[in-house]
């Protein structure tokens, strides 16, 4: 039940829909519960390696698939007890109640915990606070490996509140497809490693999660231009943009120009003055323009964004460009591809009147721009004006340095420049930026990420 590349993001409600639609074609919501608690089981089953097993059952289907996983641990001869908030209150839940021939303990101040406790209270359609008291109860419980089922107890499956669960999970077993708690935090963080049990349900991908690194190899036909040329404009702090630049060459690009810098990173990198910038946006080969990366807010900044604009060249914007360019993105409507670089304080400086989750509110910056979104973080998510989103969960802790905005926005530059979806170069991108992160490992820092593997040993 590991989680595959590209994996289906749902909300309650779509979640909802889909097991409906299950339903509708033919299979049983009585089969997916069966399922749902047969994967609970397999998964506490390991965990637990003989261990005696606590499952806590709350009053609707997520306490049903409770009922369920412990029938099924129960005829394996594991040593597992139930305990309920309430008596069940759906017919489905009622059913898997009827068929545990055990005992049902109480969930009280008195409850006796066991080395693995499954959460199986409230699951995604818990749409308000745990009461304190209850919140009291389940703590007496905490310190042992717990199992969730869906998503902690306590946790807003829909990653719109920060809600803390009082029993967070070392691994939450998610059933049809992720949930935005799953990929989002604060949220994410109390879900513990996430396993996903299909249980026969057809999920959209409406949301999903980062597919693998992509990148496109050349073939007999492929040279420098058609590779993708890309332009980088530095600014004030130049050593930005030629990281910017650099990591242009390594995620593919064919030919990049840095703009207003004197020194590359690399001889392969065409350095000139600043003054040749508006030529170079003319070049019909010119794929992509990458500004922002160390280039703070000022007269000048807004000049050469404006210029790129005009040159209607797909266009990378990071920092202070992103400013100075939405203006003109909300009213030329898409006509320019553009990828938005920002990071939480940048966002909320761009788009201050967002409200909910960081999905609705990467989604509702998509479609005020015009443009694809990568509102970056430990959470990073990707929005298309469309309203296509990717999250890409987890990432790496290591990129949490200076100077690894910029390299992520050279490797959009390059993307971009071979042409095609401005979401699609965005995707790539960030999946390149967290592999390297990921080769990298502990005590990363922004150059190593533009480094030669072959010589980083």
């Amino acid at each position: 039940m590991p989680v595959p590349a590209n994996a289906p993001i749902l909300t309650s409600d779509a979640m909802r829909a889909a097991e409906a639609a299950c339903a509708a074609s033919g299979t049983s919501l009585t089969d997916l519960m069966d399922r749902a608690g047969a994967a609970v089981a397999d998964t506490a089953w390991r965990m637990a390696a003989g261990a005696p097993i606590l499952i806590l059952c709350g009053p609707g289907n997520n306490g049903g698939d409770g009922y369920v996983a412990a029938r099924i641990l129960a005829g394996r001869g594991a040593d597992v007890r139930v305990a309920a908030l309430a008596p069940p209150t759906t017919d489905l839940a009622k059913a898997a109640r009827e068929k545990w021939s055990g005992a049902v303990e109480v969930i009280d101040h008195h409850l006796v915990s066991a080395p693995v406790v499954v959460d199986a209270l409230f699951g995604v359609g818990l749409t308000r606070p745990l009461s304190e008291d209850l919140v009291q109860r389940l703590r007496g419980l905490a310190g042992k490996r717990v199992i969730a089922v869906d998503v902690p107890s306590g946790v807003d499956a829909d990653g719109r509140e920060p809600w803390e669960p009082p029993l967070p999970a070392d691994v939450t077993v998610a059933f049809g497809a992720l949930k935005p708690a799953h990929v989002l935090l604060p949220a994410a963080r109390h879900c513990g490693d996430v396993l996903l049990a299909t249980i026969g349900i057809e999920a959209g991908r409406a949301m999903s999660s980062l597919p693998g690194p992509a990148s496109a190899v050349p073939d007999a036909t492929s040279h420098k231009f058609n590779r993708g040329m890309m332009l980088v404009k530095a600014g004030p702090m130049s050593g930005a943009a030629a990281l910017t630049a650099a990591a242009g060459l390594r995620a593919g690009a064919g030919y990049v120009v840095l703009s207003g810098a004197s020194e590359p990173p690399f001889s392969a990198i065409i350095a000139e003055g600043a003054a040749n910038y508006a030529a170079r946006l003319g070049d019909k080969r010119l794929g992509a323009v990458v500004i922002g990366a160390g280039y703070p807010a000022s007269d000048t900044l807004d000049r050469d964004v404006a210029a790129a604009l005009d040159a209607g060249k797909p266009l990378v914007l990071d920092a202070a460009a992103i400013d100075a360019a939405l203006p003109r993105l909300r009213v030329q409507r898409g006509e320019v591809a553009a990828i938005l670089t920002p990071h939480e304080g940048e966002f909320a400086r761009a788009f201050p009147d967002l409200r909910g989750s960081k999905v609705d509110r990467a989604k509702a910056a998509a479609a005020a721009a015009r443009a694809v979104v990568i509102y970056k973080g430990a959470d990073t998510i990707i929005a298309a004006p469309d309203g296509r989103v990717v999250a890409a969960w987890p990432g790496s802790p290591w990129l949490a340095t200076a100077g690894t905005g910029d390299v992520l926005a050279g490797a959009c530059g390059a993307m971009l420049a071979r042409g095609g979806d401005a979401f699609d170069a965005a995707v790539a991108a960030v999946g390149w930026h967290i592999a390297r992160a990921a080769h990298i490992g502990p005590g990363l820092v922004a150059d190593d990420l533009v480094a030669d593997d072959r010589v980083r040993e």
